[in-house]
């Protein structure tokens, strides 16, 4: 069966994300004809990955497709497809501006920029190599995690030997090189304000830094035989800092949630009894989502973590990534069976509240009907 907000793009998928909404502008008079107009209906979703340095036939790309909100289907095919020849695109970061985007390959990172394309459709967005060189990030082995700031004014790079890397951005003068962070960096994640990074390695506590004064600052302990996996700051619905983490146990995997002051517990609530292999947070802050080596997603409630949707076998192999539209409406995952989904996140209310509201007026009618009946008595 041909699902229509799923499609195979022929090598194995392990990076995506949605286009910065600084592209989705409007067509000015003074824009010229190969600059594309505002997409509304129609949006763009960039994907690395491929087959590595084997000799398995498949190639390793960045590909562009399309989005169309309206029937909720990615294009048939990418609308732009940029080689990387031996080297596999493994981990991206795209700069929230619109600047270009960061891919790590098994021993560098490059720098790609934005390219105005036309397709069958009208234009669209490509992707061109840059003749930027990123010095500090040439021949450091394999990077696991990249990700910047909210501004764009900060990159952070975490390597497969442990090391941490954090730089200003655009100049690429270091902030933090740590060479122990971790026994590998896993994942990575900014605060929302821009003044903390934490991190997750293979093994050991998680790790706070401060931003301005370059330093490691709280440690995330682990219970018993927990093995954290990603993390993400995020808002709460109250508009407070929040930060939570994957842990791997014996009964599976669970999401455990941090108080961004103190760096204690707040809770930790087993979600799956299969590996957890991707997450993340929406951006108004409201639903978090995991996939798992068995190819399924969950879609959950930040403020009670209770289950919002479930996609039992969302993709016939590991989900490796999973990323959030600007709007929080749609949810864009792959695979390394080589398919990219779009899912919509419907704005359910949770069972819990719904509840309550039908025992409300259960009541007040109730007391309505009391009331009438001794109105009604002698």
């Amino acid at each position: 069966m041909v699902i229509a907000n799923s499609k195979s793009y022929g090598v194995p998928l392990y990076g995506a994300s949605w286009l910065p909404l600084s592209l989705s502008r409007s067509k000015s008079e003074d824009d010229s004809d190969d600059s594309p107009p505002s997409i509304d209906a129609t949006r763009h979703v960039v994907l690395s990955g491929g087959g590595g340095e084997g000799k398995s036939g498949i190639p390793n790309a960045i590909l562009v497709s399309q989005f169309y909100a309206d029937s909720n289907s990615l294009s048939d095919q990418p609308v732009a497809k940029l080689g990387t020849g031996a080297d596999l695109p493994y981990r991206m970061a795209v700069h929230p501006n619109g600047e270009g985007l960061i891919c790590s390959m098994p021993q560098s990172c490059r720098w790609f920029e934005w390219d105005a394309v036309k397709s069958d459709d009208g234009h669209g967005w490509g992707l061109k190599s840059s003749e930027k060189v990123l010095n500090q990030l040439e021949d450091v082995g394999q990077q696991l995690a990249l990700t910047f700031d909210d501004e764009g004014s900060v990159l952070a790079a975490g390597g497969e030997d442990g090391k941490l890397r954090v730089f200003k951005w655009p100049s690429m003068d270091s902030i933090i090189d740590e060479s122990n962070a971790h026994a590998s960096v896993k994942d990575l994640s900014f605060s929302p304000d821009g003044k903390f990074l934490a991190s997750v390695g293979s093994s050991g506590p998680g790790r706070i830094w401060e931003i301005a004064s370059a330093t490691a600052i709280a440690a995330l302990q682990k219970v018993k035989d927990e093995r954290f996996g990603f993390c993400r700051f995020s808002h709460s619905i109250e508009n407070h800092q929040v930060l939570y983490v994957t842990a791997m146990q014996g009964k599976g995997g669970s999401i455990i949630k941090w108080n961004t002051t103190s760096w204690k517990r707040i809770s930790s609530k087993h979600i799956t009894s299969d590996s957890i292999t991707a997450f993340n947070v929406s951006a108004d802050g409201k639903h978090l989502v995991v996939g798992t080596m068995e190819g399924d997603i969950l879609v959950l409630h930040s403020s009670s973590m209770r289950v919002h949707t479930v996609v039992k076998k969302a993709h016939l192999g590991i989900v490796t990534s999973l990323m959030f539209s600007h709007d929080s409406r749609a949810l864009l995952s792959t695979s390394f069976d080589s398919s990219a989904r779009v899912t919509l996140v419907a704005d359910k209310k949770e069972r819990g509240t719904s509840l309550w509201i039908i025992l409300l007026i259960i009541l007040l009618a109730m007391a309505m009907y009391y009331t009438k009946l001794v109105e009604m008595l002698p």
